[in-house]
């Protein structure tokens, strides 16, 4: 019966320890992309907002031309919900190039049973006041799919623009996530 005393015991102050730990440190987290202002005055937010997005280039009627406009509503609706920048404080351009590859083939059919969708966007930031580009970096998002059966040639067709629309909005939040690590560390 002693041992289940000391059992109880210690573990009344292991969870002491873990609560007084947890007080400690609660202080130090903050959102990132909270409404609550940093030294400067700005939130990550409100900076994220104040970057203008230049047309993406790309051929029209190409599947290019379909993934840049996607990659440009993303980012638009990832930096400050679609609307235009109030007054731009950056500028971001943004290039894209997609690729693709079969991973596996079906002997019999010698069709495509799993494929990889790439599309990779280079990226740069500029003050609008100097020109001056702060930050020059390259993002890629890799996206599998399944090709449904060899007689659906309609739905390997979704499939593939289904791949290639989430690789777009995974290649944004990429792109969002290393401008919000700009804002908050300066590098």
């Amino acid at each position: 019966m002693l041992w289940r005393d000391r059992r109880a015991a210690f573990r009344m102050v292991r969870l002491a320890a873990v609560f007084a730990a947890a007080g400690l440190v609660a202080g130090c987290f903050e959102p990132l992309y909270g409404t609550r202002p940093s030294a400067d005055g700005d939130s990550v937010h409100d900076k994220l907002a104040e970057i203008q997005i230049t047309p993406i280039p790309a051929r029209q009627g190409t599947p290019q031309a379909r993934l840049a406009v996607g990659m440009q509503n993303a980012l638009q609706f990832d930096f400050n919900g679609g609307a235009a920048p109030p007054s731009p404080t950056h500028r971001l351009d943004v290039t894209l190039s997609t690729s693709g590859f079969t991973v596996i083939v079906d002997v019999a059919s010698g069709r495509p049973t799993a494929q990889v969708d790439s599309v990779t966007a280079t990226y740069r930031l500029v003050e609008v006041a100097t020109g001056k580009v702060v930050l020059h970096d390259t993002s890629t998002a890799n996206v599998d799919y399944d090709p449904p059966g060899s007689q659906q040639r309609f739905a390997i067709q979704r499939a593939e623009r289904d791949a290639e629309d989430r690789a777009v909005q995974m290649t944004a939040e990429a792109i969002r996530n290393r401008l919000a690590s700009y804002f908050v560390a300066g590098t």
